[in-house]
């Protein structure tokens, strides 16, 4: 099995046909086509349902193709902790992130980290934490940032802050002059509801159930942008981190009497994985922010640092 034939493999499921994956990669098809049938038969299966119109992945292919990506992941890294150990002038960096922080928790960081390593090419990877799981365990990102708790085998976590959840309202809607509620004042007010998977959605509803009732809700499936742009509109209120409002415009923040809502921000990294050395200086930078005052302070027992790490 070589890294070429696992490229190809890769390729042609992106593609769905041999003759676009060949075009991608400036390969000829039959290099492509015969590189993948010595790969199936060293595996002794068929990774392709080959048809005149399309290609699409077999059973096996399907279980195959996350190796696939996490072989090459995996050698892209360790090609990468080959060129930190060269310095951090070059090199590369994935990071993850949810919506609702690169809003406004991660900008700061990420500028001063980009000025004080200008040579490294960052790429920032934004999802629900339930989309950044995945794309760690398939090797895709060196760390995330991310909503605690998560469950699984293959990764490390540790947190960096609480962070109150709010209501955001615009100014003349009829809470927009309390200070605070009660979660059961949920029960008539219409919201703008995240995307499934986002984990405000699931804060949301899982406190309205708590309560003993069901959320209103006037418009679902919205990123961050769009549900802070629908409540600045007047269309309906959103439950949403404090930090993401800012301390001045239009729209209003009521909190949860005796801080009801809150969630756990943190850090998320391959279990199996040593950070690299840019990796490294990234949680450092960040934990320096979020302990510089302003951010809050990061929740004791933290099991993921910023110093060097072995497998486990």
């Amino acid at each position: 099995m070589q890294l070429h034939q696992l490229r190809y493999v890769i390729c042609v499921a992106e593609e769905g046909r041999f003759t676009r994956a060949a075009a991608r990669l400036h390969v000829a098809q039959p290099s492509v086509s015969s590189a993948v049938a010595a790969l199936e038969q060293e595996l002794g299966a068929p990774l392709f349902h080959r048809a005149p119109g399309a290609v699409v992945l077999t059973g096996a292919g399907e279980a195959f193709l996350p190796w696939a990506r996490q072989v090459l992941a995996d050698c892209e890294s360790g090609a990468a902790a080959v060129r930190d150990l060269l310095g951090m002038g070059r090199g590369r960096l994935a990071i993850g992130a949810t919506p609702s922080l690169t809003t406004n928790l991660l900008p700061p960081v990420l500028a001063a980290f980009h000025a004080e390593h200008p040579g490294l090419e960052i790429t920032l990877h934004e999802a629900g934490s339930q989309v950044l799981l995945r794309l760690l365990e398939e090797g895709e990102m060196d760390v995330a940032v991310l909503i605690l708790p998560v469950q699984n085998a293959w990764i490390d976590t540790a947190p960096l802050r609480e962070e109150e959840l709010v209501l955001a309202v615009w100014a003349g809607h009829p809470l927009a002059a309390q200070a605070s509620i009660d979660v059961d004042d949920l029960a008539t007010v219409p919201l703008v509801m995240f995307k499934d998977g986002y984990d405000l959605r699931q804060a949301t509803i899982s406190a309205c159930r708590g309560a003993g009732f069901a959320p209103r809700l006037v418009m679902q499936g919205l990123e961050m942008d769009g549900a802070l742009a629908m409540v600045r509109a007047g269309v309906a209120a959103a439950v949403v981190p404090e930090s993401v409002i800012p301390a001045s415009g239009p729209l209003r923040r009521v909190r949860f009497r005796g801080g009801a809502l809150t969630r756990t921000v943190g850090l998320a990294s391959r279990r199996d994985r040593p950070f690299s050395p840019s990796a490294r200086a990234f949680v450092s930078a960040l934990r320096r922010h979020f302990a510089a005052g302003q951010e809050g302070r990061a929740p004791a027992g933290s099991a993921l640092t910023a110093g060097p790490r072995k497998a486990e």
